[in-house]
């Protein structure tokens, strides 16, 4: 690591990814930060989900493992953690962060950041909902969970109390690796162009393995080596915002100029406008160079003034989902599989009394993944799913029972029938001033 950067790492890019290359980052990496971006929309919703049946739970169920397998090395090496795997209970994933450091004996002092939870301010404005383009009030689901996405503000507030281990909930996913940057470079938080070179560098960084080749991998067009083994990035950042990006030596994957390209433009409707919490980015100005193997330098990252709102995401209790997959084989496998789909269909709604509406049938292997527009009509082997969306338990039971029930009731060699049910959760959107969003971070009592 050079003089007077500093040095990110990419510990996870989704609540499942692997933890093995965070845990080799902690231990040769020499980061100053490890950040686990752990948290999507729907993952936070379904966390206020589980919470529902259980309030000492909502928080990334991984937490305490990823915890358990780093600290030894980031504490050795004095390397900060910054994660948002508190979901909808962080103050209970602080705790169990506090547990996990003292039974490793490694003294650890940790900071929770809350104040993304607006549920009860929602339902006072009552914001207009983007899927619906009316009220939240007339949205007839149970409203279950608000969250504001949060800047990097407190993330620098936990930091500058001395935080090793910062658990937070709704962030926006690069103000995770903005707010070390904040706090260790000293800019200031409407210094626009350093605010976008830096949500710039969090962006590319926030998947993790996708800026070394996971995601991006085509065996033929573009190979990605030794992926079982894929490295997760890390980044030296300077204080005029440019930043070199790399991988561990030994690791599987790559790090170029392309990959980085396609991870700078993942999930990023207008370039020239990225909105965060922070800053309006414009990454239009971005230049990618390759200065060595699996190094990559990146600037031109630049930026405007921030929103005056901070988007919500809000979760909704949505019924029960069953389901049931069952697989054909041989010679008119897409018919016989049609026909098993008809059976299905007729008996959820004669016997179950399912709504018909509600049933959604695919041939898996027959363009499932098309919606029948790139459809093989003679494939040679065919899985159909099943699955209905209803409003209770036992409705969500039968659709899989119906399907499994083919293997004596149904046509011709059939087999592999497999069946599921869980609660689900309708996932909308709104906005709220700013104002009204008060984010806090405060250190755990040890």
């Amino acid at each position: 690591m050079s003089s007077g950067t500093v040095r990110l790492g990419a510990g996870a890019g989704f609540a499942g990814d692997r933890i093995d290359p965070a845990v080799d980052l902690a231990r040769r990496g020499e980061l100053d930060f490890l950040v686990f971006e752990c948290l999507g929309e729907r993952t936070v919703a379904a966390a206020h989900a589980r919470r529902l049946g259980d309030p000492s739970t909502g928080y990334d169920p991984l937490l305490g493992a990823r915890l358990r397998a780093v600290l030894p090395h980031t504490a050795r090496g004095g390397t900060r953690v910054v994660t948002n795997s508190g979901a909808a209970n962080p103050e209970a994933a602080g705790e169990l962060a506090a547990r996990v450091a003292t039974e490793l004996g490694v003294p650890a002092r940790i900071a929770v950041v809350g104040g993304d939870d607006v549920l009860d301010t929602v339902r006072r404005v009552d914001p207009v909902v983007w899927e619906t383009a009316a009220p939240l009030s007339a949205c007839p689901e149970e409203l279950i969970s608000a969250n504001a996405y949060l800047g990097a503000a407190p993330v620098v507030e936990a930091l500058d109390q001395g935080a090793d281990v910062v658990v937070t909930g709704r962030l926006a996913d690069p103000a995770l690796f903005l707010g070390p940057l904040l706090h260790t470079h000293g800019w200031d938080t409407d210094d626009w162009e350093l605010l976008g070179a830096g949500t710039a560098v969090g962006h590319l960084l926030e998947c993790a393995g996708q800026l070394t080749g996971g995601y991006f991998a085509d065996p033929v067009t573009k190979p990605v080596p030794d992926l079982a083994r894929l490295g997760f990035p890390f980044a030296d950042v300077a204080a005029d915002g440019t930043a070199e990006l790399r991988k561990l030596a030994g690791t599987g994957g790559r790090l170029d100029t392309r990959t980085c390209a396609e991870q700078l433009l993942y999930e990023v409707d207008d370039p020239t406008a990225y909105l965060t919490p922070d800053v309006v980015a414009d990454f239009s100005g971005v230049t990618f160079t390759d200065i060595g193997e699996h190094r990559v330098r990146v600037a031109g990252a630049t930026g405007r003034p921030r929103p005056d709102q901070l988007k919500v995401t809000l979760g909704f209790r949505g019924g029960w989902l069953g389901e049931g997959q069952i697989s054909y084989a041989g010679p008119r496998a897409l018919d016989r599989a049609r026909l098993a789909a008809d059976i299905v269909r007729e008996r959820l709604v004669r016997v179950h009394g399912v709504d018909e509406s509600a049933i959604r049938v695919e041939y898996i292997g027959a363009g499932a993944a098309f919606r029948g527009l790139a459809a093989d009509t003679r494939p040679f082997e065919v899985r159909l799913r099943v699955s209905a969306r209803v409003p209770d338990p036992d409705h969500a039971e039968v659709i899989g029972w119906e399907v499994e029930s083919l293997y004596t009731n149904g046509p011709a060699a059939g087999g592999g029938a497999t069946r599921s049910k869980r609660e689900t959760v309708v996932v909308r959107s709104c906005l709220l001033p700013r104002r009204l969003v008060t984010p806090s971070a405060h250190l755990l009592e040890t």
